[in-house]
Formats: C-alpha cells, sequence, structure tokens
C-alpha cells in the first residue's frame, strides 16, 4: 500500500477511536468510587425497569448516569447508596448557589454531561442530562462540538419542532422544544439519545421533560419585557 493510502487509513482510525466515548466512563465510574456511591455492572438481560422497578429509583439513577438508552451488559451505572432516600437536587453536578447573575442563566457543561438553570438570585431551580456536540461525527467527516461560550436564546419551538438538516441529506429529525441560542445550535428535547457522553451534531439534547419545562417555564425569546434579549445560554469549554 502506498505511503499516502497508509497515512489516510491511520487517520481514518484515529477518528474512529476519537469518536468512542471516554469522557463520560471516566467521570461515570469517579462517582461510583466515591462516598455515597457504588459501582453496578449491568448483566445480560437486565433493563432499567428489572433492575429499578420503582420510578423514583430509576429516574434517579438514569439521571446520574445522564442516560434515557437502553442498557447493555457490562456497563456500569452509578447508583447512590441511599437511593430510596435519594433526591435529584442531591446528585446535582453544580452548586446549589451561585454568585447572583441578575438574570435568569442556563448553564451547559458537556464535561459533566448535563444542564443546569439559575434564577436572577443565583439559586439552582433545576438540572438535567445533556448530549452535547460529539468529538466526531462520522456523517460530517469531523468534531462537530457545541460552541462553548456565552450566548442568548433567540427563537423557541413547539413540540413539533425538527431538524431541517440532520439527518442528511434532507432533516427531519425532532427536535421538540427547541431553543435556537447559536445559529443552528439549539437545546431541545431527545426521547431516546441520551446515552451518556456527547453524542449529538452540536445541539444539547436533554430530556423531552426537561426540554418541555426550560421552553414553557424558564427560557424566553427575546421581547419587550426583557429588552430584546433572550434567555442567557452558557457552555462551558470541552
Amino acid at each position: 500500500m502506498p505511503t499516502r493510502e497508509i497515512y489516510l487509513t491511520l487517520l481514518i482510525v484515529i477518528s474512529f477511536l476519537l469518536a468512542i466515548p471516554t469522557t463520560f466512563a471516566t467521570y461515570s465510574k469517579s462517582i461510583c468510587k466515591t462516598d455515597g456511591f457504588e459501582c453496578f455492572r449491568v448483566k445480560r438481560g437486565q433493563s432499567w425497569g428489572s433492575l429499578f422497578p420503582d420510578e423514583h429509583d430509576r429516574g434517579v439513577v438514569m439521571r446520574l448516569n445522564r442516560m434515557n438508552t437502553q442498557i447493555y451488559p457490562g456497563i456500569v451505572l452509578a447508583v447512590p447508596e441511599n437511593l430510596s432516600h435519594a433526591d435529584i437536587m442531591d446528585v446535582a453536578p453544580f452548586p446549589r448557589n451561585v454568585q447572583p447573575p441578575g438574570e435568569k442563566v442556563i448553564l451547559v457543561d458537556p464535561n459533566v454531561g448535563a444542564w443546569g438553570a439559575y434564577d436572577p438570585t443565583g439559586s439552582l431551580v433545576r438540572w438535567g442530562p445533556a448530549s452535547a456536540g460529539a468529538d466526531w461525527c462520522r456523517d460530517l467527516s469531523r468534531p462537530c462540538h457545541t460552541h462553548a461560550g456565552s450566548f442568548r436564546i433567540f427563537s423557541l419551538g413547539s413540540s413539533d419542532c425538527f431538524s431541517t438538516k440532520f439527518p442528511l441529506p434532507d432533516g427531519g429529525a425532532p427536535m421538540p422544544y427547541c431553543m435556537y441560542f447559536n445559529n443552528g445550535q439549539a437545546l431541545h428535547g431527545e426521547p431516546n439519545g441520551l446515552p451518556g457522553y456527547n453524542a449529538s451534531h452540536g445541539c444539547v439534547r436533554l430530556y423531552v421533560n426537561d426540554a418541555e419545562w426550560l421552553r414553557y417555564d424558564f427560557a424566553e425569546a427575546p421581547n419587550s419585557n426583557n429588552n430584546y434579549r433572550g434567555t442567557r445560554v452558557i457552555v462551558k469549554m470541552y
């Protein structure tokens, strides 16, 4: 094989390896090895429902592990030792209170796979799992990280919101309760698209009920009441 072809083959292999999620695995294992949590390795035939038949317990573990996809044998889950008494806010990856920002802020941290909503006084109102842009998108042959920085929501959609671009070439992917904040990048619900790592084309995937809450109970589009400055969205670098 010519040298150039070998080089290109190596680039393809390296790109494929970069697409394999590692950040969340490290993050998940670091949680389950700390006080108050345990590591649970899923066995063949087990599912969310069979492992955690109680809806409260299942909800806490799924959010803690940043997932709403099916689980598979061998995956390690972080489980609170006091699961039956655990509150979702007890396992938030963000501080309960920060310096008052003076306005509502939605914080997205791809490093911990989560978003948090802070009120103007700096109190964490709600948080949830998030799946930001992937390290590598094979259909685009490039990284597709969600852009880091401070943005503002400029458009809000309904449950019927959908992508005009993905999947290629004609789009059509559902994006319920979309909240656009940076060109084509938006916060939106994803019923089965949070696998525990960053996997999107650049948007920030959320649980559908979280997206609905943000859309109707927290986020604002530009209007006369906010001096035409939509809700601030801060995306951390990763």
